[in-house]
């Protein structure tokens, strides 16, 4: 059983409560027990949007990450750097995916030193010679009078001057980074997390009052059949009114309209999709693509109960359901 389900299992512990599963497999240390971790009760969705920033230092080194994110179809990191930590650049990447499955993440990575000893500077003399020669096709070509400096050759001094520390600063200085990546990817987990709950919270309204108004519909809908029974009535009597009706024919013909008018089957499934969009809501996996699908099929019996139907009161709720529909769909779009 998973540490989760250990929780779940317990019922007399209030679900905004987590206790350790480890505590609940020995008795004697659930009697030694003394912290207890809250966590959100059922908004498990995520946002795709998010902010995180943490540091951390050892040894004289101090690394700061930051990390920005917006939705995406899949999971897209880019990360910047300092250039001799560019190979761990698929390990900082790893890092995130252990997090976050879905979002355009955006990574900045820097890092200080102090009290630095046995460090080697090299610089690309090529380069900055190739850096100067492209600046000064610039400045000929916008017509600059200024010439090029150190200065503005500098700014590409990332690419420029490589610092050799030697692996195990290397490596320490890593571990540092490594820290300070993750702890950033959990701060912009728990904003995206805190999101998420104001998206649940703002689609399960939403849900709730579809689900009345297609009530509502579907209460109309069964009214209709009675008074087009009448006005089709009427409208065969006023064509026929020297001429024999066929009541067969006729009942035939209205039952034909009836099957028509009816809207349950719609209804019906409406109300299953709804359910199934709740209950993904409150899902612990990742349900972005998943929310987005049944929103289409949401969208397609809205869409065939206005088709069926000329009643204009119909006509007005099924305008309201898809402008909802439509905000939904918005904040769908930003769920992981």
């Amino acid at each position: 059983m998973t540490p989760r389900n250990q929780y779940e299992s317990i019922q007399n512990v209030p679900p905004s409560l987590h206790i350790s599963a480890s505590l609940f497999c020995n008795f004697e240390a659930f009697l030694n027990l003394t912290t207890i971790e809250f966590l959100p009760e059922n908004d498990m969705i995520l946002s795709m949007t998010g902010f995180g920033r943490a540091e951390a230092s050892s040894d004289g080194v101090t690394a700061t990450v930051e990390m920005r994110s917006v939705n995406n179809r899949f999971l897209e990191v880019s990360a910047r750097m300092p250039k001799e930590f560019s190979v761990r650049e698929n390990d900082v990447k790893e890092i995130i995916r252990k997090v976050l499955s879905r979002g355009k993440v955006n990574v900045t990575i820097t890092v200080e030193r102090t009290g630095e000893s046995g460090v080697s500077l090299t610089v690309d003399e090529d380069l900055a010679l190739q850096y100067k020669e492209a600046l000064n096709l610039v400045r000929k070509g916008a017509k600059i009078k200024e010439a090029v400096s150190l200065s503005h050759i500098l700014v590409f001094k990332d690419e420029l001057i490589t610092r050799n520390s030697g692996e195990d600063n290397f490596e320490s200085e890593w571990k540092v980074i490594a820290e300070a990546v993750s702890n950033c990817v959990r701060n912009l987990g728990d904003m995206r997390r805190k999101e998420g709950g104001e998206l649940a919270k703002d689609m399960r309204g939403r849900i709730s009052e579809m689900n009345k108004l297609v009530d509502k519909v579907e209460n109309l809908s069964k009214e209709q059949v009675p008074e087009e029974r009448k006005r089709l009535r009427e409208r065969i009597a006023r064509l026929f009114e020297n001429d024999e009706i066929d009541e067969q024919r006729l009942e035939m013909e209205i039952v034909l309209l009836a099957d028509k008018l009816d809207l349950t089957e719609e209804c019906v499934r409406w109300r299953s999709h709804s359910k199934f969009f709740l209950e993904a809501v409150n899902d612990r996996e990742p349900a972005g693509r998943r929310l987005n699908f049944l929103l289409q099929e949401m969208l397609r019996e809205i869409n065939t109960m206005g088709s069926k139907s000329n009643d204009s009161r119909i006509a007005h709720l099924i305008v309201g359901a898809k402008e909802e529909l439509e905000k939904i769909r918005e904040q769908v779009q930003n769920i992981e």
